[in-house]
């Protein structure tokens, strides 16, 4: 019998994890592991290993191939162009002041597409070779340049074969223009509640009026569009956050029941504030009893809400090829699937790509929208987007379900060969992925019913979690 390397993690209760590098894992002792690392393997423990996945007596047999398979869809691949972020302003009505963009006031000059940029912009989007693609309007605010949305939007229905549109937006200024273009059912709004009413003044709109406007429309967007239009992300200050039962009072009267929640962006002028590692272990604590509050909430309402940047790690260990995310893709290839175009017609790898280079940090730019992608800087930056042989992430039980994200590796270090466990990426999914796997092997049905809605299963029991005793 051939055992495929197992990694383990060992946790406080005595319980190891064991995982092998094509995700398939169980939970066993440390007897277990004494037994694997000293060659002493039981008849018992191998059979076991063999019902698992875990290991295969003949090169080529069923059990290989099927560890080859499972190993395969794993790694993420290269894909058509399909998703593009379009930053026609970088001005914007609001002065938060943990922006990560670095926005431009709302009267300043030279942050908008030219005619000349737009132009580059329609012809850039007539050359992508799929059927189908996705826009995402960014800023800044970018209902401030409407004619620009229209004309991107009215020449890709004519271009794609399917398209759909996404404003990100702050929802201060709508008027009947602004509300006719959101109406469509191919456009979907996006937008910021960080919480209660208090909460939200104090970290974005910072008076009653702007607060007063942006409740008004939200109130009138649930009003006026079906569920599902509206998605809305909470920013999470570590030192002031928000109550979370508030949180979810909140998004749940507007009918949203996907909560992104995210800390602030070491980007803009968010760097401007604290982000070591205390702030991490706090973030860490905070996200942990954000969930445990969701499971609970969710057995006492029977109205299902998920935390989606868990729901996505925990769809990530249990479903092969979930890569909805790029944060946990593995390879995490630039310039593949998705790309941003600026409000200058530089074109980024990432969203917060554009954000370092519009400090000066560093340029992170793959080209300009007249001349095309520079492949030569995206091949540097695919280069270091794969954690199969970083030699920190080669011994982590959880290697398998996570990704690379090398530009905040750039942005909080300067450099992207930092010790991976030394860094905010993985101190961050970590706690992330213990936290899944505590969930997953809890035994409380309260845990149950919250796992198998957010993993699309009908229920979700013991025999879901294998334990080798």
């Amino acid at each position: 019998m051939t055992i495929w390397p197992l990694k383990f993690r060992e946790f406080s209760n005595g319980e190891v994890l064991f995982a092998d590098d094509a995700g398939g894992f169980f939970k066993s002792d440390d007897s277990f592991l004494d037994r694997y690392v000293t060659d002493q393997l039981t008849e018992r423990d191998g059979a076991f290993l063999r019902e698992g996945g875990h290991a295969f007596d003949t090169k080529f047999d069923l059990p290989w191939t099927s560890f080859a398979y499972r190993w395969s869809r794993r790694q993420s691949k290269q894909q058509q162009l399909s998703y593009v972020i379009l930053v026609p302003t970088l001005r914007c009505n609001l002065a938060c002041g943990y922006c990560q963009v670095s926005r431009a006031p709302e009267s300043a000059r030279g942050f908008d597409w030219t005619d000349d940029t737009l132009t580059s912009v329609l012809a850039f989007l007539d050359g992508v070779e799929g059927p189908d693609l996705k826009v995402e309007f960014q800023g800044g605010e970018p209902l401030l340049r409407l004619d620009l949305l229209e004309q991107v939007r009215d020449f890709c229905r004519a271009r794609f074969a399917q398209s759909q549109f996404v404003v990100c937006t702050n929802l201060q200024n709508l008027g009947p223009r602004e509300w006719a273009f959101l109406e469509a059912d191919d456009t979907f709004i996006s937008t910021s509640l960080d919480g209660d009413r208090l909460t939200h003044e104090r970290q974005r709109t910072h008076d009653t009026v702007h607060t007063d406007v942006f409740f008004s429309n939200l109130d009138e967007a649930v009003r006026r569009f079906a569920p599902g239009k509206i998605s809305a992300l909470p920013t999470i200050d570590v030192a002031n956050p928000p109550d979370f039962d508030a949180l979810l009072d909140n998004f749940e009267r507007y009918g949203i029941r996907s909560v992104y929640l995210r800390p602030v962006n070491h980007q803009g002028f968010a760097r401007k504030l604290k982000q070591g590692e205390e702030v991490l272990s706090r973030w860490n604590a905070l996200h942990s009893k954000f969930i445990d509050i969701l499971i609970a909430r969710n057995q006492e309402t029977g109205r299902f809400m998920e935390e989606y940047y868990f729901s996505q790690c925990l769809k990530r260990v249990l479903c092969l090829g979930t890569d909805n995310h790029v944060d946990i893709r593995n390879p995490n290839f630039f310039a593949s699937d998705y790309l941003v175009i600026d409000h200058d017609g530089r074109l980024y790898p990432t969203d917060e790509a554009r954000m370092l280079s519009r400090i000066g940090r560093i340029d992170l730019s793959i080209g300009d929208i007249a001349t095309g992608i520079d492949t030569a800087k995206v091949d540097v930056l695919n280069a270091s987007s794969v954690n199969n042989f970083d030699p920190d992430c080669i011994h982590c039980a959880y290697q398998p379900f996570c990704g690379t994200d090398v530009v905040d590796d750039v942005s909080r270090y300067g450099r992207i060969d930092v010790p991976r466990a030394d860094t905010w990426f993985c101190g961050r999914h970590t706690a992330v992925f213990d936290k899944v796997f505590e969930v997953l092997y809890r035994k409380d049905q309260a845990a149950r019913n919250s796992v198998a809605q957010w993993s699309g299963v009908a229920n979700w029991g013991d025999h879901m979690v294998p334990v080798h005793a």
